[in-house]
Order: C-alpha cells, then structure tokens, then sequence
C-alpha cells in the first residue's frame, strides 16, 4: 500500500519509474539582453540590441513578444540611485507584431530617443517580453551624455564612368567635424544601406567606385566630431540620387 501511495505521488510529478530531469518554474523566462549599446546621431540616441535566442534553460527561446526599452536619468553622485523604484520608466514599447518606429535588420532592434537635453546623461535598459507576459531580467545598462554635434552637410553627386563622385560642403555651425561617414543605400531598399568608408573621411570628396551599373544609389554624409572624448555624428546631409552609367 505504501509503494502504490508513494508511486501515484510520483506519478503526479514525473511518472512513476522513469523520473526526468526537474524544470525550475522560472525556466522558460527569456535570458537578458546583453549587447544593449547607445550612439549619438545629431540630436539623438539611436539604441540597438538582438534579441535573446534562449530560455535560463538554455533551451530555443518560445514566444518571444516584444521588449521595453526604459531610461534614466543619470544624477549627480550624492543624488543618485539606480535601484530607486521611479528611477526608470519606460520609454518604449516593441511589440515584434507591429515594429511602428521600430527598425529590424535581422535579428537586430533600432530604435530612437529624442527630446532629451544636451549635456545631460541618459542610461537605457531594455526588458525581452513574451506573449504569456513573462518578463525577462534588465538587460546590460547602456550610458551616454547628449553632446553638442556638427550641422549638416550639403552633399552633391556626379556620375562618372566608373563610379559616382560625390563632394560636401562642411557646415558652418555646431561641433567642428574631424571627419565624415558617407552612407549609400539602393532606391526604395532601407536595408541595403551602408557606410561606405572604413574610418571617418578626412576631405570633403570621395570617389565611390563600388557602384554597380544603372543601379540608383541615394547617398548621404554625416559630419563626425570628437567631444569629451567621445566621437558622435552630426545631422543627416540632403539626400541625392546618382546612378552610375550602364556599360
């Protein structure tokens, strides 16, 4: 009697004999997020992260719905608390059903802040969520200071044979640029976009040989300066169009 009461309990558990690895409740909760990063272009922060591709059981992550991406205010020293409870609040929500202003590129999230104030710190978490509502711990914290960031250049293209010139004036307002990234997307495909320089561009021209034949390119630089030791972009430059000529 006592070996058919002690099985049956065990039968509620795992099956009676054949007892299987135990799962902690909390196993099917996303893993956090640990590549959270925050770069400033022009007057706002763009913040990127991927998504979690597992469970705290290491198993293949089910149901993933969304994330919240939260922000704090970074205070002064003796001001300062992190763990606070109103310390961060939410200032977006992904839902992966409906991205809105959200940017994918695979398996990667962008997303932008803006109305922030220059010369004040901002520090970002962001929370993986599934459809039943389970929460994943804060990701990595991801700090930056908003900067003063150079003008926008005005950009010009000119098809040659073999590739596409293109020159900019600097701005002459905002941060001085120590240099330039120049950006090259194909027409009506935001995912092909591309910077087309390794290291930021000292001149005010650069030769895109890397052009294919009768394929239109839009083209935009931004300028790049150095402040407090961080390097930022300034604004977007006027979007041109240039396409080099078919063979």
């Amino acid at each position: 009697m006592k070996r058919l009461i002690y099985c049956a309990t065990i039968l509620l558990l795992a099956g009676c004999g054949r007892m299987g690895p135990l799962v902690a409740p909390d196993a099917s909760i996303p893993v956090a997020v640990d590549n959270l990063r925050v770069v400033q272009k022009s007057d706002r922060f763009y913040l990127s992260w991927g998504a979690p591709a597992k469970d705290l059981s290491g198993r293949p992550l089910q149901g993933l719905a969304g994330f919240k991406l939260l922000r704090r205010q970074v205070l002064p020293p003796n001001e300062d608390c992190e763990e606070c409870a109103d310390a961060y609040r939410t200032v977006r929500t992904v839902n992966l059903d409906y991205l809105k202003e959200t940017r994918r590129f695979d398996n990667l999230f962008v997303v932008t802040d803006t109305g922030l104030v220059p010369g004040d710190t901002y520090q970002y978490r962001v929370i993986a969520f599934k459809n039943d509502g389970t929460e994943s711990a804060r990701s990595n914290p991801a700090r930056r200071t908003l900067l003063p960031a150079p003008a926008a250049p005005v950009l010009k293209a000119t098809p040659v044979p073999d590739g596409v010139d293109l020159s900019w004036e600097a701005p002459a307002i905002g941060a001085k640029p120590t240099g330039y990234d120049l950006y090259r997307r194909k027409k009506n495909d935001i995912n092909s976009l591309v910077i087309l320089n390794g290291t930021p561009i000292t001149g005010t021209r650069f030769e895109d040989r890397s052009a294919e034949p009768g394929v239109i390119y839009l083209y935009s630089v931004r300028g790049v300066a150095t402040t407090e030791g961080e390097a930022l972009e300034g604004a977007l430059s006027n979007e041109v169009a240039a396409s080099r000529p078919a063979r």
